[in-house]
């Protein structure tokens, strides 16, 4: 089973330090979260099993970490200026602010009065001063998307990396959106990270290239852990793609609040290279761009048989970590209640905690002193993180671990400092086995292959 709701899947981050309220002592901020021991190992692992599929298995697909602060030249001509926007609305009756897709048939989703204001436009980005000045001359914005960095720096890599198409240009990072109404726990939030992959393609051949990232993205998120009956792909209808889209199609998830999107894969087009080309007018570019007047470079390549300049089409998977990480969290989530005990079947993988080295009893010091040198030869083949556990109380430890979802106990108890043997414990089998100092190396490693 998942996770009934969202109360329960918070109540559970809090408590086992995945997900904490940022600022709590003040009162918290709504929209930012802050990640815990737990939960910044689960993050940086899901981020590295993205990176590892994208760049290491991968021949064509250079990587990349842009500036977070960018120029408002940038997100003026990629059209997030002037797009970039919710329809905002009042309620008159309780004070309440929405969105305009969020009204309950044109009524105040908390009161329920249809006296609303007019909708007007709210531009979601952040604005922030550069330099000592604070005025309109030297500002710039915290990213609303990883995105066009990869863009502008399109020439510069394919410079330094002599790719020639197909190839695509990867980054994870930090992107800030000002919603209006955050939601759903971290599912909608104000300052997020993004894994996003431009896969730069030549024009005609972007269909078949956007059906191939489509079904990779599906499938790479059933490795992770994803039942596939909790997927759906659903393609966005014309009149509801974003100003850069020729065709997108989001992969659904059924959260605990409802199905909603968990990575889009969009086909670009030519826009974003074509809006960040200087002489617009010496290629044939196929979707409307804004005139650009002060970008120096032609993001372009050659074809090396007609000798002819293009802009390549884009096609581009994207998906929030911490979507990915809420999805996880929702499926790994089992109540086990024949043994009285909560599990998170995590992938082993992205569990924050690879294996816990648990001496028998507290603060023996040969007990203690062996745990640790098994904790070092583990650690030391760098699967991921390995705990100590010296609280003596076997029991609660392994529900504990199991609770965080750590694959694998270790025991050290007294017939160890006899023999070496150790108990290993496997957490959703919850079978135990005797093994000695080599086979526990094998064990080990045999586990995460």
């Amino acid at each position: 089973m998942v996770s009934k709701t969202m109360e329960e899947l918070a109540s559970l981050c809090k408590r086992r330090g995945f997900i904490f309220q940022s600022n709590d002592i003040y009162g918290g901020v709504k929209g930012l979260y802050d990640y815990g021991p737990m939960g910044v190992e689960l993050k940086n692992n899901l981020k590295q099993s993205w990176w590892k599929s994208m760049i290491y298995e991968r021949d064509d697909i250079e990587g990349l970490d842009a500036t977070i602060l960018t120029a408002p030249d940038v997100l003026k001509h990629s059209g997030h200026e002037d797009t970039f926007s919710d329809p905002l609305v009042d309620c008159k009756s309780c004070k309440s602010r929405w969105t305009v897709d969020q009204l309950d048939n044109q009524s105040c989703p908390n009161c329920k009065s249809k006296d609303l204001t007019d909708p007007r436009p709210f531009n979601l980005m952040f604005k922030t001063s550069i330099g000592p000045v604070d005025d309109d001359s030297a500002f710039a914005y915290l990213r609303p998307e990883t995105a066009q960095q990869i863009f502008t720096n399109f020439k510069n890599v394919l410079d330094s990396t002599n790719r020639v198409l197909p190839f695509g240009i990867a980054q994870i990072g930090k992107a800030f959106r000002n919603e209006i109404t955050p939601r759903n726990f971290i599912f909608r939030v104000r300052e997020f990270e993004q894994m996003e992959l431009e896969f730069f393609v030549e024009p005609g051949l972007d269909d078949e290239w956007h059906k191939y990232w489509v079904d990779s993205r599906f499938n790479w998120w059933i490795d992770q852990g994803i039942d596939k009956k909790r997927l759906e792909l659903h393609e966005v209808q014309k009149d509801e793609l974003s100003h850069y889209s020729k065709a997108t199609v989001d992969i659904m998830y059924t959260f605990p609040h409802g199905k909603e999107e968990l990575e889009g894969i969009a086909n670009r087009t030519d826009f974003d290279l074509g809006s960040h080309t200087k002489n617009q007018g010496d290629f044939n570019i196929s979707s409307k761009v804004m005139k650009n007047k002060k970008s120096t470079t032609k993001l372009a390549v050659q074809n090396l048989a007609n000798k002819n300049w293009f802009i390549p089409y884009v096609i581009e998977p994207s998906a929030g970590v911490e979507r990915g990480v809420l999805a996880l969290l929702n499926e790994a989530y089992k109540v086990d209640e024949k043994n009285s005990r909560t599990v998170l079947a995590l992938k082993p993988h992205l569990s924050p905690i690879k294996a816990a080295v648990i001496p028998l009893k507290r603060n023996n010091e040969q007990l203690v002193e062996y745990a640790k040198f098994i904790k070092s030869k583990l650690q030391k083949l760098g699967l991921g993180r390995i705990a100590l556990e010296n609280s003596g109380n076997i029991g609660k430890n392994y529900r504990r671990h199991d609770e965080i979802g750590t694959p694998l106990c270790i025991t050290v108890d007294f017939e160890t400092l006899e023999d070496k043997t150790v108990t290993v414990r496997d957490r959703d089998t919850m079978k135990q086995q005797r093994v000695g100092p080599e086979e526990l190396i094998k064990y080990y490693q045999k586990y995460f292959e």
